[in-house]
C-alpha cells in the first residue's frame, strides 16, 4: 500500500517545514495557511491482526509526510507532491467518486470525499506534499498521506475532529475510494502514536495504551531493513489472505479470530482440518494476538530484551503460516540473528518491504554489515538499514 515517493531533503523538521511551505509557495504562488506532518510506522508486533479485531503494537518513526496548504472558497481542490511525477492534480470536491488505485492523488482526494461524505463541511484546499517515508517498504506511506491530509483539513476548516476518529475517516478513504481493504492499525498509529512509546491497540474497541519504549536508555537499537523489493504478489494476495480469516472465522462461529482464544486453538484447529490452508491462517492469527500481549507483558515487566524471540516467532509464523514472507526477507531475519540480534522479523503486509531487528546497541553496526554482506553475496541489492526511533504522531508544525 503505498502512495507517493519519497525524495525530500532528509533534514530536520523546521527546516523541512520551511522547505516545504516554499515549495508551496513556487507551485501556488502564495504562502500557506499552515504546514503539517505525518509519520511512517513500523509495527512492534501484530502483524495482519488487524482486520481480525486483533490486537497490534505499532511505533511512529522520525520518517513524515508533511503538507502544506491553505483553504479555498471555490470547491476546487488542487494537490501536488514534490516526490512524484506530473503537476497539480485539480478536482472538485463535490465531484469526487470512488476511484480505485487512480494513483496517488486518491489518497488525499479520498480523504476529503470520506469527510464529506461524514457530513463534515470540508470545502476546496491547496495541498503540497513532501515525504521522507520510503515507499514500497512496508512503512506505511499510504496512512502518513492519508492522516496529513485529514489533519491539516481538520484545522483549516475548523472540523473539532479527534485523532481516532481522523484514523477512521483516513481508513475508510482507503477502504471505500482508493479499494484497498486495510485495517486500521496504519492511520491510528500516523495520528495517535506518541514520542518513546509504542502504541498497543486493541483494533476492535480501539481502547489504547502508550508502552514506554527508550530502547537507547536500555542499550538498545531497532533497526529498519528496508530490502527495497516489492514483489507484485503481494496486492492481490493481500485481499485474499483476509478473506481467508473471515472464512474462518465463520467456520468457527465467530464474530473475528480474535474471538478465538490461544488456549482453545488446537479444538479450533481440529474443527478446520478439512481446509489446512484456512487452518494455517487461523493459527498465525491466534497466535499472534497472543504474542502481542506476551510483548506487553515483558515490557511492562522491564523486560526488552526478551521481546526478541517474540518476534523471531512472529516471523516464522508469517513465512510458514500466512505465507508472506520472501527469499529477500527472510534472508534478512536469519542473517541479523546469525550476527547476534536479539530477535528480528518481517513487518509490515509481506511479499517484499521491511524487517525490524532488535538489537544490542553495541552490535547493531555488526549486524547491519552482516545484512548487507549476505545481500550482496546473494546477489540482491544493498538494503536501505535505519534505527526505528519510537516518535510523534500527527501534528501542525508552528
Amino acid at each position: 500500500m503505498t502512495a507517493h515517493g519519497a525524495a525530500a531533503p532528509t533534514v530536520g523538521r523546521p527546516h523541512r517545514a520551511q522547505y516545504t511551505a516554499e515549495a508551496f509557495a513556487a507551485v501556488y504562488g502564495a504562502a500557506p495557511t499552515g504546514t503539517w506532518a505525518a509519520p511512517g510506522r513500523v509495527n512492534l508486533i501484530g502483524e495482519h491482526t488487524d482486520y481480525n479485531d486483533g490486537f497490534v503494537m505499532p511505533l511512529a518513526l522520525p520518517h513524515t509526510t508533511l503538507a502544506a496548504a491553505s483553504p479555498r472558497t471555490d470547491g476546487v481542490l488542487r494537490l501536488h507532491s514534490g516526490d512524484a511525477d506530473g503537476g497539480i492534480v485539480e478536482l472538485r470536491v463535490d465531484a469526487l467518486r470512488p476511484a480505485p488505485q487512480a494513483g496517488w492523488a486518491a489518497y488525499p482526494a479520498g480523504v476529503v470525499w470520506a469527510m464529506r461524505e461524514a457530513g463534515l463541511p470540508v470545502g476546496g484546499a491547496d495541498l503540497h506534499f513532501e515525504s521522507t517515508v520510503p515507499t514500497g517498504a512496508g512503512l506505511s506511506s499510504s496512512a502518513a498521506l492519508e492522516i496529513v491530509t485529514a489533519l491539516a483539513l481538520n484545522d483549516l476548516y475548523a472540523l473539532g475532529q479527534e485523532p481516532q476518529q481522523l484514523a477512521r475517516l483516513a481508513q475508510r478513504a482507503e477502504n471505500a475510494f482508493v479499494g484497498v481493504p486495510c485495517g486500521i492499525m496504519d492511520q491510528t498509529a500516523a495520528a495517535c502514536c506518541t514520542e518513546g512509546h509504542a502504541l498497543f491497540l486493541d483494533t476492535r474497541d480501539l481502547t489504547r495504551r502508550q508502552i514506554p519504549f527508550d530502547l537507547a536508555g536500555e542499550g538498545l537499537r531497532l533497526l529498519v531493513v528496508d530490502t527495497r523489493v516489492k514483489h507484485e504478489l503481494g496486492d492481490g494476495a493481500y485481499a485474499e489472505r483476509r478473506a481467508g480469516c473471515e472464512r474462518g472465522a465463520r467456520a468457527l462461529g465467530v464474530r473475528a479470530l480474535r474471538d478465538v482464544s490461544y488456549a482453545h486453538l488446537p479444538e479450533a484447529l481440529a474443527r478446520l482440518a478439512d481446509e489446512p490452508a484456512v487452518q494455517a491462517l487461523v493459527r498465525h492469527i491466534v497466535t499472534e494476538n497472543h504474542r502481542v500481549e506476551e510483548v506487553v507483558a515483558r515490557l511492562d515487566a522491564g523486560r526488552t530484551r526478551a521481546i526478541g524471540p517474540l518476534l523471531t516467532a512472529g516471523h516464522a509464523s508469517l513465512r510458514d503460516d500466512f505465507k508472506i514472507s520472501c527469499r529477500e526477507l527472510d534472508l534478512a531475519v536469519d542473517t541479523a540473528n546469525a550476527a547476534g540480534a536479539l530477535g528480528a522479523r518481517m513487518t509490515g503486509g509481506g511479499f517484499g518491504g521491511s524487517a525490524i531487528v532488535l538489537v544490542e546497541e553495541a552490535d547493531a553496526p555488526a549486524v547491519g554489515a552482516a545484512v548487507t554482506q549476505a545481500f550482496a553475496a546473494a546477489g540482491h541489492a544493498a538494503p536501505r538499514i535505519f534505527e526505528a526511533v519510537p516518535s510523534p504522531g500527527a501534528h501542525r508544525i508552528e
